[in-house]
């Protein structure tokens, strides 16, 4: 028979995939990196949990409020959106490279994960709300249940993005350089197309709150 507990983690590796396996920045980040290393999804997801595991124990703790701040929103959304873009440029620009890498962005896998959540206002907005709803049926449960649930969480982004950049890297081993440029110029437009909606999104939030 399903416990309540096991129940609720069901529903929460479901809603967890569905976040985590919508196209978004850090799957195109993932899948561009995963061309050098097949273990970089692995430490993308490492540098996601730094960030994402205070963030659910703020949340925990009742934080949401901070994250619902109209500035920090717009802040979050013109950086995140600025460090896309010049990540898509660069990929896009270096696509014709003898060795194609991803020259645009010189941090380690770890620290582009942070990076990549910090700036990405869809993932505190996914918290503040479905997250917290989230959290807060896991309380139901105690601290064990809370814990449970922010370790399976991650472990859904962890398992993700590991398999992302392994079929990105064993991908570029079968079909060669012209598969390679293909996801590098798939990877650095959608780095460019989500780095705009970043943008817009801000400059409209700030004149929708003139």
């Amino acid at each position: 028979m399903i416990t309540p507990f096991l129940k609720f983690l069901g529903e929460a590796v479901l809603i967890s995939l569905s976040g985590v396996m919508a196209p978004g920045p850090v799957t195109a980040i993932t899948v561009g990196k995963g061309n050098e290393s097949p273990h970089a999804g692995a430490f993308i997801s490492f540098g996601h949990g730094i960030v994402e595991f205070p963030l659910m124990i703020a949340l925990f703790f009742g934080f949401k409020m901070i994250i619902n701040i109209t500035f920090i929103q717009v802040a979050i959304g013109i950086l995140g959106g600025l460090f896309l873009l010049f990540m898509g440029a660069g990929m896009l620009k270096d696509i014709n490279a003898p060795d194609v890498k991803s020259k645009e962005d010189p941090h380690p896998p770890i620290i582009t994960g942070m990076l990549l959540s910090i700036g990405n206002p869809y993932f505190l907005l996914w918290w503040a709300t479905i997250g917290v709803s989230l959290i807060t049926r896991s309380i139901g449960f105690g601290i064990f249940g809370f814990a449970v649930f922010a370790v399976v969480h991650w472990l859904c982004d962890f398992i993700w993005l590991y398999l992302l950049s392994l079929l990105s890297y064993k991908g570029k081993n079968f079909f060669g350089k012209k598969f390679q440029k293909i996801v590098f110029g798939f990877c650095g437009a959608a780095l460019i197309i989500f780095g705009g909606i970043f943008i817009k999104d801000a400059a409209l939030t700030i004149l929708q709150n003139r």
